[in-house]
Formats: C-alpha cells, sequence, structure tokens
C-alpha cells in the first residue's frame, strides 16, 4: 500500500454522508483536482474550458470567416458530408440529439417497410434509457430478439417468431459490457436479417471505436447496414449532436421529420464545429485508446489478484473498444464512496464513475481509457488498485 493510503488510515472514520447530489458535487471536485486520471470528459470542464477548446480547435476545421449557419446549412452541411464520407453512405443528417435520430430513421423505414416492428437486443438504449420513445412518440413495435450479455445471433434472427421490418444493432453493446461480435458473426446476422426481408440500421453511437475490433475500416462496417446512427459527443468529445447516414432518399425523408420533431434549430455551428474538431482530433486516437485500454484492463485483473481480494473481474477479459466493466464483491455504495475517498486522497481518479447494484453484494463500474489514460503503465494502474482496496476495506469494516 502507498504511502498516502497508509496516511488515509488516520481518516477511516471520515464522513461520507450526504445528499445523492452532495456526494455527486464532491465527486466531481475530487475529479477536477486529481492529477492523474484515465479519462477527462468534457461534460465535466467549466464553460470557459469548453469554449477554450473550442477557440483551440476550431480554426484548423472550417473557415471561420464564413457566415453562421441558420437551420442546417453551412458549417452544419460540411459536418454532414464528412459523416456520409467516413461511413461510405450516400447522405447524412444531422440531429441534435440521438434519441431524436433514431426514432426518425425507423420510422420512415418503417413508412417503407410497412411494418412497424422493430427487432432489438433487450439492452438496446432504446428500450433501456429512452422512457420508451420508440412506442410512445414515434409509432414503432420493439420487439426483443434476445436478453443474453452479447449481441443477437444469426439463428436468434432467424428463428424469431414474428416478423419485423427493421433490425437494430447496437455496436458496441454498452449495457452488457461495450462488447461486439465478432466480424463473421455481424456478417451473418445482417444476412439473416436480410433473409427475412428486413433492413438493417446500426445504433452506431460508439461506432468511431470498433475498427480495432473487427479489424476493418468505418465505411466497410457501416456498409453491413442500410442505415447507421453515430453521436458527436461519447468518443469524440463533442458538445453533443448526432448523425443518421444512409441511403439518399432516406435522408431527405429524415430532414422532413427531423423539422417535425422540432430539431430545425437556428443555429448550431458551436455544436456543428466541436463535431468537426472531434473527427479531426479524437477520431485517429481511438484506436490508441482502444489498444491501451486492453493494457489497463490487464493491469486491473493483476491488481485485484495481487491484492487478495476474494473475486474480481473485468469485463469484456480483453475490451472490446476502449470502455470495460469492472465488477467487485462489495456493495454499490461503499465502491462509490471509496472511489471518491481514493481520488481525494491520492488525486487520482481510477474509478470516476459510480459503481451500480449488479446483484446481493456484486457492483460493476464503467472504466474508459482516452488521452489522459496514455500516461498510465501497468505499473501505474497496479499501484491505484492497491490504494483503492485499501479504502474500499476500511469502509467495510
Amino acid at each position: 500500500m502507498s504511502d498516502a493510503a497508509e496516511e488515509a488510515e488516520e481518516t477511516a472514520g471520515r464522513d461520507v454522508e450526504g445528499t445523492a447530489e452532495e456526494k455527486r458535487e464532491r465527486r466531481v471536485a475530487a475529479l477536477r483536482a486529481a492529477q492523474r486520471v484515465l479519462w477527462r470528459p468534457g461534460y465535466q470542464q467549466t464553460v470557459r474550458e469548453r469554449l477554450a477548446w473550442l477557440n483551440d480547435g476550431a480554426e484548423g476545421v472550417y473557415d471561420l470567416d464564413q457566415p453562421v449557419d441558420m437551420y442546417g446549412d453551412r458549417v452544419v452541411e460540411t459536418l454532414e458530408e464528412r459523416v456520409a464520407g467516413l461511413l461510405g453512405k450516400e447522405a447524412a443528417a444531422f440531429f441534435p440529439t440521438g434519441t431524436m435520430a433514431q426514432q426518425v430513421a425507423l420510422r420512415c423505414w418503417a413508412g417503407r417497410t410497412q411494418n412497424a416492428t422493430v427487432a432489438m437486443h433487450a439492452l438496446s438504449h432504446p428500450e433501456v434509457h429512452e422512457r420508451h420513445a420508440f412506442s410512445r412518440i414515434s409509432g414503432l413495435r420493439p420487439v426483443q430478439v434476445t436478453g443474453e450479455p452479447r449481441l443477437p445471433t444469426a439463428a436468434e434472427i432467424r428463428d424469431f417468431e414474428e416478423p419485423f421490418g427493421a433490425l437494430l444493432l447496437e455496436l458496441p453493446l454498452r449495457d452488457a459490457g461495450f462488447v461486439l461480435p465478432s466480424w463473421e458473426e455481424l456478417s451473418d446476422v445482417v444476412e439473416a436479417a436480410r433473409e427475412r426481408d428486413a433492413v438493417v440500421h446500426f445504433d452506431g453511437a460508439r461506432l468511431w471505436e470498433c475498427p480495432p475490433h473487427f479489424g476493418r475500416p468505418l465505411d466497410e462496417i457501416a456498409g453491413l447496414a442500410d442505415s447507421v446512427y453515430v453521436s458527436f459527443y461519447k468518443s469524440l468529445s463533442g458538445f453533443g449532436g448526432a448523425a443518421i447516414a444512409g441511403p439518399r432518399t432516406l435522408i431527405d425523408e429524415a430532414r422532413t421529420w427531423r423539422h417535425r420533431y422540432g430539431g430545425m434549430i437556428l443555429q448550431q455551428f458551436p455544436t456543428a464545429l466541436a463535431a468537426l474538431i472531434g473527427l479531426e482530433r479524437e477520431l485517429p486516437r481511438l484506436p490508441e485508446y482502444v489498444a491501451h485500454a486492453r493494457v489497463v484492463a490487464a493491469a486491473l485483473r493483476e491488481g485485484f489478484a495481487q491484492t487478495g481480494v476474494p473475486w474480481a473481474r473485468v469485463h469484456p477479459e480483453e475490451p472490446h473498444t476502449h470502455q470495460f466493466q469492472v465488477w467487485l464483491p462489495y456493495d454499490a455504495d461503499v465502491l462509490t464512496d471509496a472511489a471518491m475517498l481514493h481520488t481525494e486522497e491520492t488525486k487520482t481518479g481510477l474509478f470516476p464513475q459510480r459503481w451500480v447494484r449488479g446483484g446481493p453484494g456484486l457492483a460493476f463500474t464503467e472504466v474508459t481509457v482516452a488521452g489522459a489514460g496514455l500516461e498510465w503503465t501497468a505499473d501505474d494502474v497496479r499501484a491505484a488498485v492497491a490504494d483503492f482496496v485499501g479504502f474500499v476495506e476500511r469502509l467495510s469494516r
């Protein structure tokens, strides 16, 4: 155990009480003060810092002497053309949110297939995190192909008991641990959907970091699907926003529905510029993040084994992207408080996200490795694990 952790023994009774909001603010403050983290998300920065980031990068991605956009032209069109080119699609349309973008894409497909049923995984983002918007707002009918912690198989698609007009595949499947199928498995699933005369839509909010796993470029991956949704903030550090890409006729109709859904915003140049900066700066670095995430994951496993924790799991064992889960046999609140104290006392933010209950006495958290994490060696990770476990043990007494 490091000196910092040993000295922290004196504060074993330190107050970790407080409301959920007070603790959240305390965690944010600790992470901002941390000298070493695996990831510094833009949403934890100040307005001044985000504006400085935009000012620093915007000059290199767009002619700032051009007029600002109005209702989706100019810089927004530049972004749309860039996305369409990267994904190998005829056209793309910018949307303020992914929730809106995917509803629009799938209701457009439903009009073409005359089937509003959308087959998806039970853990898909629209099914779990969007308050049933597909069915409540867009007249779509989601059906769950499987609930297993992996992407659906070709056999499950072929054997599904009812017709569906579209198959939605979330790549990677976040709530199952940011998991991906193999290239062969993905190709087989797409082919199985085609055999059923269904279109294939990729929920690619995190598609940008998938090429290292598949060993294929973005346009080849996106080429398997009829339409693709991508996000500009999850992996690219943008301000927000999303796009759908696909056939030009689909995108033309999507722009009409975007207006109907309230997505025709007067000016969006800050968000569009931030997205262009992300594509210019972060996209080329994602393979490096994925590679280092595998180093961090291995060091986490080794670190927990060395501390004598009764059980620990990194999932997937070798991360498919630059994000993965860590599971430990402790109460979620204990682990969240331990992570907060660890960050405050050592100035090292190993686990910045909340821990979530995964069963009796079992919890998990998500780990993201990005630019800041490239500075960590395997020894750094193992040392941080030892310190973190020390805080867990003190809070568990």
